[in-house]
Order: C-alpha cells, then sequence, then structure tokens
C-alpha cells in the first residue's frame, strides 16, 4: 500500500491560496488523484482528510486565480477603450 501525500497536499494548497496560485492546479490534480487510489485501497487511508482539505484549498485558489485572470482582463479592457476613446477626440 502506498503512503499518503495529504501534507504535501495540504502545503500546495495553501501555497496556491497564499503566495502561488498554480500550486493550487497541483493540489487539486493529486488530491483527486489520491482520494481515487485511497476509494481503491491502493493508498493509505489515513490522510483522508488532510488530502480532502488539501484539495478544497487547491480548488478554492483555482476559483480565486481565473477570478483575478477575470478582473484585470475587464479592466485592460475598459483600459483600451478608455485610451482609444481619449485618442480620438
Amino acid at each position: 500500500m502506498k503512503p499518503h501525500r495529504g501534507t504535501l497536499i495540504l502545503v500546495l494548497g495553501i501555497l496556491g491560496l497564499v503566495v502561488c496560485g498554480p500550486a493550487g492546479i497541483a493540489a487539486w490534480v493529486m488530491g483527486a488523484n489520491d482520494l481515487k487510489e485511497m476509494e481503491a485501497g491502493t493508498m493509505d487511508p489515513s490522510g483522508r482528510g488532510t488530502t480532502q482539505a488539501g484539495k478544497i484549498c487547491g480548488m478554492i485558489a483555482c476559483i480565486l486565480m481565473i477570478i483575478v485572470v477575470v478582473i484585470f482582463g475587464l479592466l485592460f479592457a475598459l483600459g483600451m477603450v478608455g485610451a482609444m476613446t481619449h485618442s480620438h477626440q
């Protein structure tokens, strides 16, 4: 039986929330895969709670990262529209 990586996944999820959004993607993917392995009985299930917490942190980090990208994209678009309108006056 493989050892769980719950602590690593939780650390990646927290890093995704606090410092580096893409680490959240790794936490989400690794957490989902490890939970599947725990369900299948090929991985130590003692880290299930930590793994789930890391996966959830990773999901939240990804959602926040997408929201920030959309907001910056909108601000950029509004800035471009404002610059184009200002230059035609």
